[in-house]
């Protein structure tokens, strides 16, 4: 088993996605490890987005995500769907999947 975080951001939380985000993941069998409904600040957003740091999109990255809540949650997957939903990921376009449900 791995544990995978996954972020509604700020997006997704105002347009009321958090409960479908996770009834997806559920439906999938996942299992829902921790839960938190929280602000992100500056310094804490700066440290997970590190490995943006210098490119165009970063402070724009930045601003997005502490401004308003988002909810942290962690996962525990099996290994093999982890890596399924990965290449999934990888080939719906380059190296970053994007939902509408963010």
């Amino acid at each position: 088993m791995e544990r995978t975080l996954v972020l509604v951001k700020p997006d997704g939380v105002q347009r009321g996605l958090i409960g479908e985000v996770m009834s997806r993941l559920e439906r999938r069998g996942l299992r829902l490890v921790a839960a938190k409904f929280m602000n992100v600040s500056r310094q804490l957003a700066e440290t997970h987005y590190a490995i943006h740091k210098g490119k165009p999109f970063y402070d724009g990255l930045i601003s997005y995500i502490t401004s308003a809540p988002v909810m942290a949650m962690v996962w525990e997957v099996r290994t093999r769907w982890l890596l399924s939903a990965r290449r999934w990921e990888r080939r719906a376009n380059g190296s970053r999947a994007r939902h509408n449900s963010s």
